[in-house]
């Protein structure tokens, strides 16, 4: 008979679990920084803010600075980034693959983080938020001498500053 009691009690703990809810498993906001369950805590408007929940970098296709449809999205989000946070600033770092001079590795990384400034400001960011400079060839981000390595170093990288 305990048996009988004992297995009983046991399904109906069983099936009280299955129908109760499972927890949130959504960030929550505190103060000034937001926690997420799968990671440490980010503050807004920080760098790591950028990176998690915007995207800090824009790429270019091979001798060029003209920006894609994917990198204008990248920089809407960046716009709507900094709109958010009025006091943050951006120093936008041009990069280039390892291939070419390094001369002109340099005035195209420049090109490319001018471009990128150029559309912020076109989209109402002031230009006095925004610095620019050129790593050329320098800083790569991606080790490799093939043309997915190359890909991810033809960027602009946008960095709190």
């Amino acid at each position: 008979m305990k048996l009988h009691v004992v297995g009983a009690l046991a399904a109906l703990s069983l099936l009280a679990a299955c129908a109760s809810k499972p927890p949130a498993t959504g960030g929550t906001q505190t103060g000034t920084q937001t926690t997420t369950p799968s990671g440490p805590s980010i503050t807004p408007g920080s760098q790591e803010d950028l990176v998690a929940n915007v995207g800090d970098r824009v790429f270019f296709e091979l001798n060029s600075s003209s920006l894609s449809d994917a990198a204008q999205a990248t920089l809407d989000k960046q716009v709507a980034f900094l709109q958010r946070y009025p006091t943050d600033k951006f120093q936008i770092a041009g990069n280039c693959d390892d291939r070419g001079t390094e001369e002109y590795n340099i005035a195209l990384g420049n090109r490319r983080a001018h471009s990128a400034k150029e559309y912020l400001v076109a989209k109402g960011i002031s230009a006095s938020r925004l610095t620019t400079i050129s790593y050329g060839k320098d800083r790569p981000t991606a080790l490799g001498d093939n043309e997915e390595a190359w890909a991810q170093n033809r960027n602009a990288i946008s960095s709190v500053q």
